[in-house]
């Protein structure tokens, strides 16, 4: 499932606790911000029926830390050293007890006890840019042959689509997430329309959502074009525009904006503070503070880019940061977008489109639901487009910002910020000859096939270089089967896998027990990643319990120890995610030395592999190493069944 790791959990590590005991950081956000955003009516009763995450046994979750500590020592008097400080710290007498017992303390008194830390900490609080180092996005198929073949229509079609899936929600036809185990936690569906992040002057985010405004006060959407911002009303009379409609009504935005307006847009994608004391100075206006009132309530915004972007990595590029084109041109860039938003969906002139998604209050796999639902019904001739209204439609409405000079010059900063930004970064692109169906007829699962090339590969590449590895690799499970769940780590680096990576390039030993070596990594991934996905993990107890330190009192030796620090120090950041209409996918690396790494496993004659990067690392390279990775896990498997017959 898509969650990438919050960089701020990893680049942020020293300033936790000052955040916590900052009063001025919660500053002018609304105390009850969240609980302001009403619930989706039909998912209410989940409430009461999902159970609560639980703060996992301290004995368990020390266990599980030295268990992953181990393959990541570089020495045994390392390894030990971290086991007397971990022991320690579990000791009857030692600190953790007595956090152990406080967090215990907090989960007894809230609906979820990491819930508040983690907005704050993972995103909310986070300063840097949300572009590159939060947000992720979404490449579509193209658009289906049945339909017509223009951005306009695209855009008509992705709106309508939109709407309709909004309008299911609201009104509880939309079926709850789950497994053959039971339903998962819907709640943050409420965060996906009609709602925007706010950029806060003291240190802190928030978002905001209008979902309780009255019915003819919502439902309308953002376009923007040439940096130009517009109003089109997506319902009228209760009715969602027909597919015609809207795209007669996107034709006119098209039609109307024929040169490049200040790009107000841009300043979303800077730094945080940078944007809330730009955000400050515009809504100081009260015509442009309407304008952004009307951006903030609109059900989603839909940005027309006037790029024509036709490779794998292009359309990905030009999704995720815009294009490269230098800040003193006239190429949008990031000037046609409002990162802040949770959906923003990206059309190009060559009618390719894709989302980009605000990752702070809602992970990707509802945005991913969503957009799937909306790709297939327009993929189906027997959908419905809608009928033409009976009545005259309001015109779009253009929203010009009032531009001063300060603003300008705002303007200008950011837009060198964030061609500098995006020009820092790396991305290559890998799709195997097999997919899920062969590692089925493997009978293994596709997920740890997939991480167990990751591993083989990034081995490789280190080996390569005369590199030692200095962390881990994060995968995101889901514990969404608690009320408010949101996701834990799986530590993927283990013994196990180490063993069956280093067993590849001994030619001393056989391919049988290379295959065996491989089924006891894939295993070990398989336990890790069911405990991880009931809350039985190691890196969010871990955090919690550092979090429960009052002011003043000392932070435990172990989160000093060398090793611990390692261990969370994502070298690697992998999830996956499937829709078999998003040819392209991914999000940025979480540390500087590390590497992105988006991969799919949902197809039957592909994996897919997007790995992103700095500029300074090695990208190419190290997708080299996957892709072959890739030829030699399946020539062990197909050697060895051929053995056997």
């Amino acid at each position: 499932m898509l969650s990438r790791l919050p960089p701020s959990i990893v680049r942020q590590r020293p300033l936790l606790l000052r955040m916590i005991h900052m009063p001025s950081l919660t500053g002018p956000r609304p105390v009850d911000w969240k609980a302001a955003a009403p619930p989706i009516p039909n998912f209410v009763p989940q409430r009461d029926a999902l159970p609560r995450l639980p703060v996992p046994s301290l004995t368990a979750t020390l266990e599980r830390l030295k268990t992953s500590l181990l393959p990541l020592a570089h020495s045994e008097a390392e390894f030990t050293d971290a086991v007397k400080k971990i022991d320690a710290f579990g000791s009857h007498a030692g600190p953790g007890t007595q956090l152990q017992s406080r967090l215990l303390q907090r989960a007894s008194e809230r609906e979820h006890w990491l819930e508040e830390w983690w907005d704050d900490l993972g995103y909310l609080g986070y300063r840097d840019s949300v572009v590159v180092n939060v947000s992720y996005y979404y490449g579509f198929d193209e658009q289906p042959a049945h339909l017509p073949q223009n951005p306009a229509a695209r855009a008509a079609g992705l709106a309508r689509g939109a709407l309709i899936f909004r309008q299911k929600l609201l009104s509880g036809q939309v079926i709850p997430d789950g497994t053959k185990e039971g339903q998962f936690c819907m709640d943050t569906y409420r965060w996906m329309f009609d709602c925007c992040r706010i950029p806060g002057l003291h240190g802190l985010d928030w978002s905001v959502s209008n979902a309780n405004y009255k019915a003819d006060e919502l439902g309308h959407i953002i376009i923007v074009r040439r940096n130009r911002f517009w109003k089109l009303k997506g319902i009228v009379n209760g009715q969602i525009l027909s597919m015609t409609e809207l795209e007669k009504q996107i034709q006119y935005i098209y039609d109307s904006t024929t040169e490049e307006y200040p790009g107000v847009g841009v300043l979303t994608a800077s730094n945080r503070d940078v944007w809330a004391k730009d955000h400050a100075h515009l809504a100081a206006n009260p015509h442009n503070a309407s304008i952004l009132h009307t951006i903030h309530s609109s059900a989603f915004l839909i940005s027309l880019d006037t790029d024509t972007p036709s490779s794998p990595i292009d359309h990905s590029r030009s999704l995720w940061h815009g294009s490269l084109s230098p800040p003193t041109s006239d190429a949008p860039g990031l000037k046609n977008r409002w990162v802040d938003k949770p959906v923003e969906f990206i059309v190009f002139d060559n009618a390719r489109a894709g989302l980009l998604g605000e990752h702070s209050v809602m992970d990707g796999t509802p945005t991913a639901r969503m957009c799937d639902e909306v790709l297939d019904w327009l993929a189906d001739p027997a959908f419905d487009l809608g009928a033409p209204s009976a009545i005259p439609l309001p015109k779009p409405e253009p929203l010009d910002f009032v531009v001063d000079d300060t603003t300008h010059t705002a303007i200008d900063k950011a837009s060198k910020a964030a061609y500098k930004l995006a020009d820092s970064q790396s991305m290559s692109y890998h799709l195997t000859s097999y997919g899920k169906a062969a590692i089925k007829a493997f009978r293994v699962s596709p997920d740890s096939w997939a991480q167990m090339v990751i591993q083989l590969a990034y081995a490789r590449f280190l080996r390569a270089r005369g590199l030692n590895r200095e962390g881990g690799t994060y995968e995101a499970a889901t514990t969404r089967r608690y009320w408010k769940g949101r996701t834990e780590t799986i530590r993927v680096v283990t013994s196990q896998s180490d063993a069956f990576v280093s067993a590849m390039d001994d030619p001393r030993v056989s391919c049988e027990k290379r295959k065996q070596l491989f089924d006891a990594a894939v295993k070990a991934h398989i336990t890790l990643a069911k405990a991880a996905g009931t809350g039985e993990g190691v890196d969010r107890h871990m955090l919690g319990l550092k979090l429960c330190l009052k002011e003043g009192e000392s932070v435990p030796e172990l989160y000093n120890d060398p090793l611990y620090k390692r261990s969370g120090n994502w070298v690697l950041s992998t999830s996956a995610i499937f829709s078999d209409h998003f040819p392209v996918y991914g999000w940025g690396e979480v540390v500087p030395e590390g590497f992105g790494v988006a991969y799919m496993t949902g197809y039957d004659d592909r994996l897919q592999y997007t790995v992103t990067s700095r500029k300074e690392m090695p990208n190419q390279e190290f997708t080299d190493e996957i892709a072959r990775a890739a030829v030699d896990l399946y020539g062990l498997h197909a050697g060895q069944q051929r053995s056997m017959l």
